[in-house]
């Protein structure tokens, strides 16, 4: 029998009320948080795999162990015909790629596209029927949202972790040099082994592919968002990589002084200090010299490396663009051709 409460009203007589003690235990909200995150993983699971490499050394390496020629990482199908995605650095430079599926089967995966520019890479396997993910908006998840990371930390497969959008919009430098925009941060924990795994929202639906961590930090981990993974991924699969274009400049950023700026009526107080003009490149061809300093490029100005790399897309190669300067203090524009990028370094 429940407790009661016993009540005297100012006549005399007595009214007896249960005692509500719902509030005294949280266990209705644990088992709504503990079904939400079972759900997630219930959906996700049969579609992460445990991807593990072999690498050929390079010419008169020392290793010390054949464990310095093996890596793994984890990445998950999204068509049914055995496309999988996952980090570059997991599969980058891999000769031998091996792919073990939820219910124990394996399989050879060869090496469709890789970006390292997105850390973003597809892989394929030749299986039938397979389960694939089912993508998410990027543009619609919330800070605080709960989200669930999947994956294989240190070889331990299928390992789920939960926690909530930490923040939105956040970059990322890639192994190439190059920033990756829109990265969603996430308290999810993440350890070597979980890159190229889904973060998915409370009804399994891949939001993010898990990328990195900040060691010794806790609580800092990041995910590619998934509207950038989807176009990366089409184009990997499409051309087998993601075209940029280049003008063939190396450069640095420089900041300006206040004269300059006022007297140019520019929009920062800093631009990118071509450094070399790589030969018979679009630079060369356009008048661009040593110590030329780049302040916009088109109509958008440019106060920096990041901001160069991300005007510099595939729709701008052979197209001719303005490319505003500064050189020795005064203002200058060329007309400049970019090429399509061969390496992931150029600018």
């Amino acid at each position: 029998m429940k407790p009661a409460l016993r009540l005297v009203a100012t006549d005399g007589m007595s009214l007896e009320r249960p005692i509500d003690r719902s509030w005294e235990s949280d266990d209705h909200l644990l088992d709504t948080y503990s079904a939400a995150v079972t759900q997630a993983a219930e959906k996700i699971g049969p579609v992460v795999v445990n991807i593990e490499i072999q690498k050929t050394p390079p010419p008169n390496a020392r290793l010390r162990s054949s464990n310095q020629l093996r890596g793994s990482g984890s990445g998950f199908i999204f068509t049914p015909d055995g496309f999988i995605l996952t980090n570059s650095h997991v599969v980058h430079h891999a000769a031998k790629i091996d792919v073990a599926l939820s219910d124990g089967q394996r399989f050879g995966a060869r090496l469709v596209g890789d970006d390292p520019d997105t850390d973003l890479a597809v892989i394929r396997i030749d299986a039938p029927n397979l389960r694939a993910a089912e993508f998410g908006d990027s543009n619609t998840i919330r800070v605080g949202q709960l989200v669930v990371a999947v994956g294989n930390p240190y070889g331990f497969q299928f390992t789920v972790t939960a926690g909530v959008v930490s923040a939105l919009g956040r970059s990322l430098r890639s192994n190439s040099g190059r920033l990756i925009d829109n990265v969603i941060q996430t308290d999810a924990a993440l350890n070597p082994g979980n890159s190229g795994g889904p973060l998915v929202t409370s009804s399994g639906k891949v939001i993010g592919v898990n990328t990195a961590v900040i060691l010794p930090a806790q609580g800092l981990c990041f995910a590619i968002a998934i509207n950038t993974a989807k176009f990366v991924a089409g184009r990997l699969i499409r051309d087998g990589k993601i075209r940029r274009s280049y003008i063939g400049v190396a450069g640095q950023n420089v900041s300006l002084p206040r004269r300059v700026v006022r007297t140019h009526d520019l929009s920062f107080n800093s631009g990118v200090m071509v450094v070399t003009v790589e030969p018979s490149s679009a630079a060369e061809r356009a008048g661009l010299r040593e110590g030329d300093v780049i302040v916009s490029y088109g109509e958008q100005p440019v106060a920096g490396i990041d901001d160069l790399h991300r005007l510099l897309t595939d729709e701008q190669v052979g197209l001719s663009v303005s490319l505003t300067v500064l050189r020795r203090g005064e203002k200058m524009v060329v007309e400049i051709v970019p090429q399509e990028s061969k390496a992931a370094d150029h600018s």
